[in-house]
Order: C-alpha cells, then sequence, then structure tokens
C-alpha cells in the first residue's frame, strides 16, 4: 500500500492515529457490519477498535500490519461483545428483515438479503474466512495469519464455503436438493 508510510512510528501519535482511522475506518465498518448485521452494533464495534488503537499504537511497528492490526482488534471486541451479551438475537433478526433504502431495486434487495442470510448460515469456521477475503479484502495469506492457521485450511474452507453457498443458491433457484 502506498498510503502505509504516512504511519511511521516516528510521526506524533496524533498524526499517525488521525492516518489510521483515515485510511481503514470504511474496511473496518464494513468488517464489522457483516460480522454483528447491525449499523449501531458495527459503529460500536468500530469506536471500541479505534479507541484500543489509540490506547496501543505504539505497539504498531510495520505500518503494512495496520489493516491485520485492527481487524484482530475488531475481532476480539466482537468476542467480547458475546461475553458481555450486549445482543439480542430478535433485535438482530428484526433489524435484517427491514428493506434497505439504498438499494435500487426490490429485486437486488431481496437477492442481497439472500446472500446474506447463507452467508451468515454458513458455519463460522467457513464464514469467517470468506467474509475476510469478500468484504475485507483479505489475501488467503492475510486470513492465514489472523485466523493462526495454515494457508491450505483457510484455502479450503474458503473453498467449502463457496461450494456451500452455490448448493444454496441452487437450491433457492431451482426449488429442491441436490444431494452429491
Amino acid at each position: 500500500m502506498p498510503h502505509v508510510a504516512l504511519l511511521k512510528p516516528s510521526g506524533s501519535k496524533n498524526k499517525r492515529y488521525e492516518q489510521l482511522v483515515q485510511l481503514y475506518h470504511a474496511d473496518i465498518y464494513r468488517y464489522g457490519y457483516w460480522l454483528c448485521k447491525d449499523p449501531d452494533i458495527a459503529q460500536d464495534l468500530v469506536q471500541e477498535t479505534f479507541l484500543r488503537a489509540w490506547k496501543h499504537l505504539d505497539s504498531l511497528l510495520d505500518a503494512a500490519a495496520a489493516k491485520s492490526w485492527l481487524i484482530t482488534i475488531l475481532r476480539r471486541e466482537n468476542a467480547r461483545r458475546f461475553e458481555r451479551k450486549q445482543f439480542d438475537y430478535d433485535d438482530a433478526a428484526e433489524q435484517d428483515s427491514l428493506p434497505d433504502t439504498q438499494q435500487s431495486s426490490a429485486e437486488q434487495d431481496c437477492d442481497n438479503n439472500k446472500l446474506r442470510n447463507y452467508m451468515a448460515a454458513l458455519p463460522e469456521e467457513y464464514r469467517e474466512p470468506l467474509v475476510m477475503q469478500v468484504i475485507g479484502g483479505f489475501s488467503s495469506d492475510e486470513i492465514a495469519k489472523l485466523l493462526q492457521l495454515n494457508v491450505n485450511t483457510v484455502n479450503t474452507r474458503l473453498f467449502r464455503a463457496r461450494k456451500l453457498l452455490r448448493e444454496q443458491l441452487n437450491i433457492n433457484q431451482h426449488g429442491e436438493t441436490h444431494h452429491e
């Protein structure tokens, strides 16, 4: 990334933090939203993530690792959210059923919701690397490091996640199940 040089530890903490937020806020929010499916909770997760990033900014020695570092913090904040039980499945399900007013058509809305629901229904071991790749833009190597897995394991999980999604889409499209 050309702009990671801006995050060099030699700069002032305030300046580095501002640049960190400017560069990665949108990506971190997008990933947070995919984790929780609620814009308010996602914003809370992002705020907690950047608060922790501020507190521990001096520990970020490699600017190229900034995005991965923030994703790790976000994942831990999301886990803490579950530990504190600050979520309500009913509210989240109700939020998912509300129409997305920014979509251009009802059909596209329906397709996007179906895909989100199919992705949410994937086992976590498949869903997490898929979301990290599709939404977060991470490579298999980066996902492997973040999840502390072997790259081959990540690639296998990505393959299986896509296969399960394709099967669900085919079932939905044809209205029948195909067992292999």
